[in-house]
């Protein structure tokens, strides 16, 4: 196919997209202003085997924030997703889940109450930011790494609020902090400061407590505007 005919194409296509794009949105929003009281957005990698170290730390995790009357939200997949939703439903919670369409993954686990899919990745990491009031990021790929950085991302310029951001594992995540320090800062690209977007721990205990612990402290605290 030519050039010409190409950028001819895009066109042709792109008011379809908007379209796609709009009915997306429609459908996330309508589907989710049902939500009463605060979430926790939970990502980890959707690997992660039932019964592995990490698979029974993010389903504690599930149950214990659900106790404490958030509702949990997760990529709606298997591993860590799947963890985290099986938690919260085990204690009666809100389990929620916000799907990709992807090759290789079989639509929402068992373990989601209420969801929707996605075709764009950036609509639903816009479901995860509007509708989530901390994030907790166990263990996990590429994928992770794009939804840690893009929370990070809008608390550091202040397109969202500042809540809770929450790693856990420490050995995990202790060399991408290592680089953070060494490198960006050091080289001026970011700030010393903006080490305090996030919170480091091992365990789904401490990740509940420091969340608990913000709460306590931010007791007026506005939706973010999107």
């Amino acid at each position: 196919m030519e050039l010409k005919n190409i950028q001819q194409h895009n066109k042709s296509t792109d008011a379809w997209q908007i379209l796609r794009i709009q009915a997306e949105f429609t459908k996330g929003f309508d589907k989710f202003n049902e939500l009463d009281g605060p979430c926790v957005s939970v990502f980890g990698s959707a690997r992660t085997k039932a019964g592995t170290e990490w698979y029974e730390e993010a389903k504690l995790f599930g149950k214990l924030i659900a106790s404490e009357g958030f509702g949990v939200i997760t990529g709606g997949g298997p591993g860590i997703m799947a963890a985290a939703n099986q938690g919260a439903k085990e204690v009666g919670g809100k389990s929620i889940g916000i799907g990709i369409e992807l090759p290789f993954e079989s639509g929402m686990n068992e373990y989601v109450d209420m969801g929707v899919e996605n075709r764009y990745f950036f609509t639903r990491k816009v479901m995860f930011l509007k509708y989530s009031q901390a994030f907790v990021i166990f263990p996990g790929g590429l994928g992770t790494l794009d939804e840690l950085f893009e929370a990070l991302t809008l608390a550091q310029t202040g397109h969202n609020i500042k809540y809770p951001i929450v790693l856990v594992g420490k050995e995990f995540w202790g060399g991408l902090i290592d680089w953070i320090k060494g490198i960006m800062i050091e080289s001026g690209r970011v700030s010393e400061k903006d080490l305090d977007l996030f919170r480091l721990v091992d365990t789904a205990t401490e990740a509940r407590d420091k969340i608990l612990e913000y709460y306590e402290n931010n007791t007026n605290i506005n939706q973010p505007n999107f």
